[in-house]
């Protein structure tokens, strides 16, 4: 059964541009407990909104697909990397990440501001809880993403 997610990211960190440039990409650094079991939750061919947060006018701008299930993320024992995590042991590592690709630009960003006018969209994740980066998204939920996505004007 096809599951659906949106995944969050700092467009001057890594944008959906960058994505499509690269194809796929590992989607590491998360250090949530609750994110990481989305993504321990995670099948290869669901699907997930790219969600550009922490910019000027933040919003789900595009489409990807999870390629790789969970696996331990190695920025944790990196111990150059901003996310290395001292605590975490190759043996039994705390963190882990799946590979996501490029699927698709949406036809119009959706942001913030108009899920949150959205009154069918009230109980998801990204309203009830902005701050988590990696979420759970309904099948309802997706659908009525894509509507919206096909709408010309928005809200900012």
């Amino acid at each position: 059964m096809l599951h659906y997610w949106l995944f969050k990211s700092e467009p001057d960190v890594f944008s959906f541009d960058d994505l499509k440039r690269d194809g796929t990409t590992p989607w590491s650094g998360v250090r949530n407990w609750q994110a990481r079991r989305n993504m321990q939750e995670m099948r290869a061919g669901d699907l997930g909104f790219f969600y550009h947060s922490s910019c000027a006018v933040p919003g789900a701008v595009g489409i990807c697909r999870v390629v790789r299930t969970a696996y331990p993320d190695f920025t944790q024992f990196d111990a150059a990397s901003e996310y290395f995590d001292s605590t975490s042991r190759p043996e039994h590592p705390k963190w882990y990440m799946v590979d996501v690709e490029y699927v698709e630009p949406l036809p119009n960003a959706v942001t913030l501001a108009r899920v949150r006018a959205e009154p069918r969209l009230a109980e998801m994740t990204l309203v009830r809880n902005s701050r988590l980066s990696v979420q759970p998204v309904t099948p309802e939920q997706w659908q009525i993403m894509l509507e919206l996505a096909r709408e010309t004007t928005q809200p900012a």
